[in-house]
């Protein structure tokens, strides 16, 4: 199976999920046989090209979905049937499900573009993340106040619509994201699982 994101293609073999190029994977999986969901249009008509490999995403169904939701999105919420939903990528996304159905959700700056956010206010703001800073007490320096404004916020919007629901974390930065959360599970094979789901519901 594979997630085709903006940036990367990510493979999971039913053992671990590889990240690589485009480029890299096609190159490397063109004759495999490979079920795909993908938000990457400008790749379709290549993809198409590909015999072994097959796009369902249009099985990817959540009642209550918008028409704009992104596929990726809509396979992480079919992962499980209740829970809130983090991918933390290029952006950040929350959404809700509860009972199967799709309650809604909303979208944060991944945490590059948060850093970059603030370079562009003024240079003095350009920094790197500290991964280490605590957010239990008050920063005294630039880059640290910067990583807790970015990591508290996140946290604080998120734990508002957590109330007692299953909190499930995925993405590039979702593990590092996951270790500001008690309970949270972070595993990034969630939107396979998604896709598993809605492949066996489309045989039903």
């Amino acid at each position: 199976m594979a997630d085709i994101g903006n940036s990367r293609i990510h493979i999971y073999n039913g053992d671990r999920v590889v990240h690589l190029s485009h480029q890299e994977a096609i190159d490397e999986y063109s004759s495999s046989k490979i079920k795909y969901i993908t938000v990457k249009h400008q790749l379709k008509d290549h993809l198409q090209k590909l015999e072994s490999w097959k796009d369902i995403s249009s099985l990817m169904r959540i009642p209550n979905e918008y028409d704009t939701m992104g596929i990726d999105r809509k396979a992480l919420c079919l992962s499980h049937s209740d829970g809130i939903f983090v991918s933390a990528g290029s952006a950040i996304t929350v959404d809700v499900v509860e009972d199967g159905v799709y309650r809604g959700g909303f979208l944060l700056p991944g945490l590059r573009a948060y850093i970059e956010a603030y370079s562009l206010i003024s240079p003095a703001l350009k920094t790197e993340l500290n991964h280490l800073v605590s957010i239990d007490e008050l920063p005294l320096t630039t880059k640290d106040g910067i990583s807790f404004g970015i990591i508290a916020s996140i946290k604080m919007l998120i734990e508002k619509y957590q109330s007692s629901r299953q909190l499930y974390i995925s993405g590039g930065d979702g593990e590092f994201i996951s270790t500001f959360f008690d309970n949270a599970i972070f595993d990034e094979t969630l939107i396979f699982q998604g896709m598993k789901n809605a492949l066996r519901n489309s045989i039903c």
